[in-house]
C-alpha cells in the first residue's frame, strides 16, 4: 500500500515537473537550466506537489530587458502546511545554484557581509523568493519578499513593486493567484516618495562601495535606475512595459533643452546594462537623475489629475486618455 502510494506521488511529480519544462520553451538556456535545477531541488528537499503557484517576473520577462546582470526572479508559493524553518533550510542550496548558473558570482565572507545590507532590505539581486499562500493572500510584502521588515514598512513602494509584479509575470505552474491581491494594490504618492527614498540609499551605497572592484558597484547603480523607471511608470500609467518604452516616456516629459542631456543619460545607462564597468562620472550623476525622475512622475501625476478633474468641462471627444497624456510646460 505504502509503495502504491509512494508510486502515485512519484508520478504525480514528474507530471508537474514536465508541466513547469514545457512552460520554459521561450526562456533563454540559463534560465530554463536554472529553473529546472530549482525544481529538482525543491522536488527532493519539500516535493513538488507542495507548490500552490511558481511565478517568473521580471527582465526574463522580455528578450529586450535580458542583458549580462539580469537575474531570473522568481516567487514560490507553497502550502500553508509547509513550515517556515523548512523553507529556510531549503533557501541556503538557492545560493549554490545561483552562482552555476551565472546568476550570482562567487564571493569572499566580507563581500557577502557587506552586499547583504542591501540584498537583504531590498531583495536586489536575490533570484528566488518563497513564501506561503497565506502570505500572498494577505499581501504582506516582507513576508513574501522575504526582505527587512522594518525597512519595508519604512521605504519600500510595495504597492508599486506587487503591481509590477503582478502585471509582468508568468504563470509557470499552478493557479494563477495574481487577482486575489489585485484589490489590495492602492497607489499613493506615498508610494513615489518611499520609492525615491531607497533608490537613492542603493544609489548612495554604490557610490560608497565603488573604490572596492570586488563588489562590482555599478550593478547596483544601475539598478537603482531601473527600479526607479519601473516604479516611476507604474505610478504614472499602472503598466509595466519593457526599459525602452519606459525611457522613451521620460525623456518626452523633458524640456526640449533637457532632452539631449537625458538622451545621453540613458543612451549610456543601456551600454552599462549590456557591458558594465565603472564608470564614475556616470556613478556621480546617477543619484541627481533618480531624483529627476520621481519629480517628473509626480508632476505627471498631478497634471493628469488636473486634467480628469476639469473632464466635464469639455466635449467627450476632446478628452484626452489619462494614460497617454503628454507632459506639457
Amino acid at each position: 500500500m505504502q509503495d502504491l502510494e509512494s508510486g502515485k506521488i512519484s508520478e504525480t511529480n514528474d507530471k508537474i515537473k514536465h508541466h513547469i519544462s514545457r512552460n520554459l520553451d521561450g526562456l533563454n538556456e540559463q534560465s530554463r537550466n536554472y529553473i529546472k535545477d530549482i525544481v529538482i531541488l525543491i522536488n527532493k528537499e519539500i516535493g513538488i506537489n507542495k507548490i500552490v503557484s511558481l511565478l517568473l517576473f521580471g527582465s526574463q520577462q522580455a528578450d529586450i530587458e535580458n542583458t549580462i546582470i539580469s537575474d531570473c526572479d522568481l516567487l514560490f508559493i507553497f502550502k500553508n502546511r509547509v513550515s517556515g524553518r523548512h523553507l529556510k533550510e531549503i533557501e541556503r542550496y538557492f545560493l549554490a545554484l545561483e552562482i552555476k548558473h551565472n546568476f550570482k558570482e562567487p564571493a569572499s565572507k566580507l563581500t557577502r557581509e557587506i552586499l547583504s545590507v542591501v540584498q537583504q532590505s531590498t531583495g536586489m539581486f536575490v533570484s528566488h523568493f518563497l513564501t506561503k499562500q497565506k502570505f500572498w493572500e494577505q499581501a504582506k510584502f516582507y513576508k513574501i519578499f522575504r526582505v527587512n521588515r522594518v525597512f519595508s514598512a519604512l521605504f519600500a513602494p510595495r504597492n508599486i513593486v506587487l503591481g509590477n509584479v503582478i502585471q509582468n509575470s508568468t504563470i509557470l505552474f499552478g493557479e494563477d493567484l495574481r487577482n486575489s491581491i489585485r484589490h489590495k494594490i492602492k497607489i499613493s504618492v506615498r508610494e513615489i516618495f518611499r520609492s525615491t527614498v531607497m533608490n537613492l540609499f542603493i544609489s548612495f551605497f554604490a557610490l560608497l562601495i565603488g573604490p572596492i572592484k570586488e563588489l562590482n558597484s555599478i550593478k547596483y547603480q544601475l539598478e537603482a535606475i531601473k527600479w526607479s523607471l519601473k516604479a516611476s511608470n507604474y505610478y504614472c500609467y499602472e503598466d509595466s512595459e519593457v526599459l525602452g518604452k519606459i525611457i522613451e516616456r521620460f525623456i518626452s516629459f523633458e524640456t526640449p533643452k533637457q532632452k539631449a542631456k537625458a538622451n545621453r543619460f540613458y543612451s549610456k545607462f543601456l551600454e552599462l546594462r549590456k557591458n558594465p564597468i565603472n564608470d564614475l562620472k556616470f556613478m556621480i550623476f546617477s543619484p541627481l537623475r533618480i531624483l529627476r525622475i520621481h519629480i517628473k512622475a509626480i508632476i505627471f501625476r498631478k497634471l493628469i489629475k488636473r486634467k480628469v478633474s476639469q473632464k466635464s468641462f469639455f466635449p467627450k471627444d476632446q478628452i484626452l486618455d489619462q494614460r497617454h497624456f503628454p507632459l506639457t510646460y
